[in-house]
């Protein structure tokens, strides 16, 4: 316990218009965090004063961030306020560092009230990048609509903080500090923990643990290079994986946490992982993986970089489920993909008689219907996979539930695949992004489109490119109402569905902060031709795409930034 009990102040403060979050929390570039006049202490108690005092008053909330730029000089303003509104514990992951899907583990583990994650997900960091806050409610998922709405109401009226700026934490030290405060409230407790060990523990209950050590170093051991690109989830391969299920040192590359993610673009897809899919291209590792800053998202490759969509991937995961052994036990309820993804999952969902739902973009969907146990495996076309253990999108539990796979099919990557498209046809899908694009421009071409899409003409409207025609069946602006608690959410895409199931979708992205980003989706099912080149199969389907958007004549772009 501190000599003597620590000064707690009330701040006064004037609002911002701008701290709306999202379902992926409030991001912005690092300076506004860092210069604007206590930018970052609004949120904060907008936050805090979000939840009921009683409910607040000794209650225990998790802290843990990615470990990009300024995520200490943060973390020690969220203990100093935390005191000063009355929580009465804190679990802060040990340097301050907690990847997304261990804090919903570790809310759980420790009864807490909800969590704030420091993070900017798959954004660059460094002084010049990007910074997030986002808040976990006590599911241990993302925080409802109407929870961030209630903290952006807040934020707007926002007259004063408290804070208790003498309060100093040490994140080094494993295990618990105590602090006395002047004020009403009992003492804070702060607790230092290892958030990769309570990680691991949920891991071993949920996979065969024996199978993949024997899988990765037994007497004839897959190869495997995974890449946590300077991200959050290096200390968790370097222990789950390398430590514990005996993976050469070889195999984990980029595991040291920088807050700039050595200058990288942590985000993992072809063009931002490219040191991990230049090194798969010679035949010396079987399997390989990336994840993002965060370490909620994944990439799959096999043998010679060959590349799983993150469609397919959620599709192989359904359809070979009861390798592993939690769903063994627990079933499988139902599975849920976001309305961008192909439709890969839905065969799977058909043939398997499996309850499926289709979401809007955004993780918080798929909580609400794993809370009411309706849903047992979710994913997006972001790179997005997990299951009901926990209620974020999980990094290293769809690696592990790929090993799973190998282990038991003992099948290569590609050829589990190739197996998949023989069985169910194929899902061509790729995903072009235009970023950093005029806000103004996209936003009249989304709206010129939706009144082109919502004539009633335009429905059995016919386009031919090359020997292809293509029908249009149905058109919309993807609307989702929840079956759990009856919410509308509007505006979630823009759909063009043609007669052969092929599908064309437009998105405005709300994750970057440099001008606009806008995503075109192209989904095309194919029974017999399943082995061709996924951009020569999407072709007609591109050009239909770009000529009825005329994307390019109204941003000036000759192509997309991204093409995943």
């Amino acid at each position: 316990m501190e000599n003597s009990p620590l000064q707690v102040l009330t701040v006064a403060t004037a609002p911002y218009p701008d701290q709306r979050p999202s379902s992926s929390g409030l991001r912005k570039k690092v300076s506004v965090f860092q210069f604007k006049r206590s930018y970052l202490h609004n949120f904060i108690q907008s936050i805090f004063s979000s939840i009921d005092l009683r409910d607040r008053q000794g209650s225990t909330m998790v802290v843990g961030g990615d470990g990009r730029f300024f995520n200490r000089a943060a973390i020690e303003v969220i203990v100093q306020m935390a005191a000063a509104n009355g929580v009465g514990r804190l679990i802060i992951g040990h340097h301050g560092i907690m990847s997304t899907p261990a804090v919903p583990c570790v809310i759980r583990k420790y009864k807490a009230i909800g969590g704030i994650i420091l993070t900017a997900s798959h954004n660059p960091g460094g002084p010049d990048g990007d910074f997030g806050i986002k808040f976990n409610t006590a599911n241990g998922g993302p925080a409802s609509e109407a929870v961030t709405s209630k903290i952006f109401q807040i934020s707007r009226t926002l007259e004063k903080f408290a804070i208790c700026p003498g309060l100093r934490v040490d994140l080094e030290t494993l295990g618990k500090q105590a602090f006395d405060l002047e004020n009403k409230f009992k003492p804070l407790t702060v607790e230092i923990v290892d958030s990769v060990e309570s990680y691991a523990n949920l891991l071993r209950n949920i996979f065969d643990f024996a199978a993949l050590k024997d899988l990765l170093s037994g007497e004839n051991p897959i190869r495997v290079r995974i890449d946590a690109m300077h991200g959050v989830l290096g200390p968790y391969v370097k222990r789950i994986l390398c430590k514990e299920l005996g993976c050469p040192a070889i195999s984990a590359i980029n595991c040291v946490p920088m807050e700039d993610f050595g200058g990288q673009h942590p985000d993992p897809n072809l063009t931002d992982a490219a040191e991990l899919v230049d090194s798969m291209r010679d035949g010396s590792f079987d399997f390989g993986a990336a994840f993002d800053g965060d370490g909620d998202r994944n990439m799959i490759l096999g043998k010679h970089g060959f590349f799983v969509t993150p469609s397919d991937s959620l599709a192989v995961i359904a359809d070979n489920i009861f390798c592993i052994p939690y769903f063994q036990h627990s079933g499988v309820r139902g599975f849920a993909r976001s309305m961008p993804t192909s439709t890969a999952l839905d065969r799977v969902a058909k043939a398997t008689k499996i309850e499926i739902y289709e979401t809007p973009a955004g993780w918080k969907f798929f909580g609400n219907l794993m809370d009411a146990g309706l849903v047992s495996l979710c994913g997006e076309e972001s790179f997005g996979t997990g299951g009901d253990h926990i209620r974020e999108k999980d990094g290293l539990w769809a690696v592990l539930a790929w090993l799973s796979i190998i282990s038991t099919r003992r099948r290569s990557v590609e050829d589990i695949v190739k197996d998949h498209w023989l069985k169910y046809g194929r899902n061509y899908f790729t995903r072009y992004d235009y970023q950093n694009v005029d806000l103004d421009a996209v936003c009249d071409m989304m709206e010129d489109l939706e009144i082109m899409i919502a004539d009633k003409t335009f429905v059995k409207q016919r386009f031919a490119v090359k020997d292809k025609i293509f029908q249009v069946e149905k058109a919309d602006n993807f609307e989702y109402t929840d079956p759990v608690d009856s919410s509308i959410s509007r505006n979630q895409g823009l759909r063009i569905i043609f007669s052969d199931g092929s599908r064309i979708i437009y998105r405005l992205s709300g994750t970057g902060n440099d001008g606009a980003t806008v995503r075109i989706y192209l989904d095309s099912y194919e029974k017999d031709l399943l082995f061709e080149d996924t951009q020569v199969m999407l072709s007609p389907l591109a050009t239909i795409a770009l000529k009825i958007s005329q994307l390019h004549l109204r941003t000036g772009r000759i192509g997309p930034s991204i093409i995943t």
